[in-house]
């Protein structure tokens, strides 16, 4: 299991869960990915999921279990559309029956690791601390990553959570000077590893690109076979 996180809206999250995903499915694992609150997409309309379906294959499993119109943290949007907020336990019993029946169950947020899921302030932290699991954080290129990841990375530390790696989504054709610096430094800024990094566009290309490109890309990660269990045991905390 794996909690995907963002240093902020819009750094590539869904791209790269599709993409770790993808890679995943063409190993043969049974993968599912969760997606505890949809904002900003009203009912009928396409979601991150339908992308990431779109993107890795037909055989991931997903599940969306909140959707609010608004595009708003999911505690904001819910009070706002005055629908029910979404707990910490309520997700986590869900990822947890996903990945009972999976090799791999990928869980995207919405933001960062403390945007509200209710009011109690549960966020995504909460969330991957229940569950005991890992969490790889997205950041985008250009100034201000090494700051915003840095600050994820001692979030995740307080809260007790193993911050296995960062990728890099949205990464530009002609990277300005800042990016190329700054990628670099990420490793000592996450106190993790560099798993990869992923072009801009990404979300574009039809399935059998977006697999090829994304194996480049992530070919850090997935020199070799992916064992997602290597990942699920090395978190000693929630559980």
């Amino acid at each position: 299991m794996l909690v995907m996180t963002g240093t902020g809206t819009g750094v590539g999250k869904t791209i790269t869960t599709a993409a770790i995903a993808a890679l995943a499915l063409e190993q043969g694992q049974r993968v599912a990915v969760l997606k505890p609150a949809q904002t900003g997409v009203a009912p009928g309309e396409a979601g991150d999921l339908d992308d990431v379906v779109r993107l890795a294959g037909k055989d991931v499993t997903t599940r969306e279990l909140r959707r609010y119109p608004d595009p708003l943290s999911p505690e904001a949007a819910a009070r706002r559309s005055g629908l029910p907020t979404l707990g910490p336990g309520e997700i986590a019993a869900a990822a947890a029956e996903l990945d009972a029946g999976h090799d791999l169950t990928l869980i995207e947020g919405a933001g960062g690791l403390l945007v509200r899921f209710d009011t109690q302030g549960s966020g995504l932290a909460e969330v991957a601390w229940s569950l005991g699991a890992p969490v790889v954080v997205v950041a985008q290129p250009g100034l201000g990553t090494l700051n915003a990841t840095a600050l994820t990375a001692e979030v995740a530390t307080r809260r007790g959570l193993n911050v296995v790696g960062v990728v890099v989504g949205a990464w530009p054709a002609e990277p300005d000077l800042a990016s190329v610096e700054n990628l670099q430094d990420l490793p000592n800024a996450a106190g993790a590893p560099l798993l990869g990094v992923l072009p801009e566009g990404l979300g574009a290309v039809d399935r059998d690109t977006f697999v090829e490109r994304a194996r480049s890309g992530l070919s850090p990660w997935f020199g070799g076979e992916f064992d997602p269990e290597s990942f699920a045991g090395s978190a000693t905390v929630g559980k």
